[in-house]
């Protein structure tokens, strides 16, 4: 079997505009993209590119001409020895172009086996608990009235992306936590919205609230600070999540005790190849690795599929839980009770809506 072409298909994403306390806006008019990888033995492998954010176009002319040479002739069951060496040209090309062609390559060898993806790297669990992850809200009330609403829907876990301000953050997460009540589980996403001195603050103060997890209070490049958080607070810190040199810059966080969770995605961290990687990398050292959403719905197929490999991953998260980011798939993924289930079909296993691919077509890269 030989890779015989890699074509993007880009179609029109029109969406209501919103943003997060950090300050990045989503939404608006995007271009999502299909990859498509082509076999002369007529397995094709697809993933989606482009997000919520920044759509395919920004991405589809690297992958076209810097990646695509890279696969052409190409076994795709090579998928370790194609990773390697799209991640040696991440100069060039940004991870979100090497993950989707990785994811590419994996739902063909799921189509091959006839298996789901997550059979072929070790299903660890069926199932796991989904937790509700906020847009920005202007008031408190909305944060708690958002809170309650998946509480009466049976979910159990909850995060909050708050003001990105101190004072205004620890008010919103105690409104959240006395309307919830002790039963639910809360996580503080900050974004990298503090200062040291801010971020000890909050952390006190969510302490005190029996939150779960503390997540990207500094930015990525301040290590040292974070060693510093790590030593001074109880609970548990996440980061590494846009952390240089992605899968290879995990090495300090772990042997400088920065973070208690490593967190990646299968865009930022550049497919399903680093991902289960990263996760593996976690276990070696008995810490979580939480998955991150991946900025469009395949994508977060892909992520599930690798929350189904992986033993220390405990949620899936589902961002904005607006249901916003959902785009492109004749169904997208579901959650029962606050559950969600492994995939069953092979590959990938959620089809793509090519109905409305055609109908929003505006390109075809190759």
């Amino acid at each position: 079997m030989r890779i015989t072409n890699v074509k993007v298909d880009m179609f029109n994403w029109k969406s209501a505009p919103w943003k997060t306390g950090g300050g990045l806006q989503f939404g608006s008019d995007k271009q999502l993209g299909v990859v498509t990888v082509e076999t002369d033995e007529g397995v094709s492998g697809n993933a989606f590119l482009g997000s919520i954010r920044k759509g395919a176009d920004h991405y589809a002319p690297e992958l076209i001409e810097f990646a695509k040479p890279r696969l052409m002739g190409r076994n795709p069951q090579d998928i370790g020895a194609i990773w390697w060496q799209l991640w040696r040209m991440n100069r060039s090309i940004s991870t979100y172009t090497i993950g989707a062609l990785d994811i590419c390559l994996w739902d063909i060898n799921g189509k091959i086996a006839g298996q789901p993806i997550h059979r072929l790297l070790g299903t660890c669990q069926d199932k796991v608990p989904v937790y509700s992850s906020t847009a920005w809200h202007a008031t408190k009330e909305e944060y708690v009235e958002e809170a309650l609403k998946f509480k009466e829907m049976g979910w159990t876990a909850h995060k909050l992306h708050p003001h990105a301000d101190p004072k205004a953050d620890i008010e919103i997460c105690a409104a959240v936590r006395d309307a919830v009540g002790p039963g639910t589980k809360l996580m503080l996403d900050a974004m990298w919205a503090y200062r040291y001195d801010q971020a000890m603050r909050v952390g006190r103060a969510i302490e005190e609230m029996d939150y779960t997890w503390y997540e990207d209070p500094l930015v990525e490049e301040d290590v040292y600070n974070y060693v510093k958080l790590h030593q001074k607070l109880d609970i548990p810190i996440m980061s590494t999540e846009y952390a240089p040199g992605r899968y290879y810059g995990m090495t300090q966080w772990i042997t400088q005790y920065a973070t208690d969770y490593l967190r990646g995605d299968v865009a930022v961290t550049g497919g399903i190849t680093p991902l289960i990687r990263l996760c593996h990398l976690a276990e070696g050292f008995n810490m979580q690795c939480e998955i991150h959403p991946a900025g469009n719905s395949l994508n977060n197929v892909a992520n599930l599929h690798v929350t189904m490999a992986a033993p220390n991953c405990e949620f899936f998260e589902y961002f904005p839980c607006t249901g916003a980011g959902e785009y492109g798939l004749v169904e997208d993924i579901q959650y029962v009770d606050g559950m969600v289930h492994a995939p069953t079909e092979p590959g990938l296993g959620y089809e793509i809506d090519w109905d409305l691919v055609k109908r929003e077509h505006t390109a075809t890269v190759e």
